[in-house]
């Protein structure tokens, strides 16, 4: 598996790709397949079975992953899409704005 620089609860912006300009919060990652899935983004009609949590069944609306390297973090004390660095700060490992170079 490898190392992300984005989690679960960032604040990301979609930079490529049908959804480009959307902004939301990362759900879950799936690190295995390099996928995030984002609040209110690239959401996709899903038709359901009738089953006992929603015996209605129909079609839903959720959200899809999107892949990590189409998504960049948002600096939250500048509002702007910023890279994302390690550095070791007080013998602790912690990631960095490359453009504020603070502390996520």
């Amino acid at each position: 598996m490898t190392k992300l620089k984005i989690k679960s609860g960032d604040t990301v912006r979609v930079i490529a790709g049908e959804h480009k300009g959307a902004e939301g919060s990362v759900l879950k990652v799936d690190r295995e397949k390099n996928k995030a899935i984002v609040e209110g983004v690239n959401m996709v009609s899903k038709h359901e079975k009738p089953s006992a949590k929603n015996p209605q069944g129909g079609i839903v609306k959720k959200e899809a992953p999107i892949h990590i390297s189409n998504l960049s973090l948002i600096d939250a004390k500048s509002g702007e899409t910023t890279r994302v660095g390690f550095e070791v700060r007080d013998g602790q490992k912690v990631r960095v704005s490359k453009k504020s170079n603070e502390v996520i």
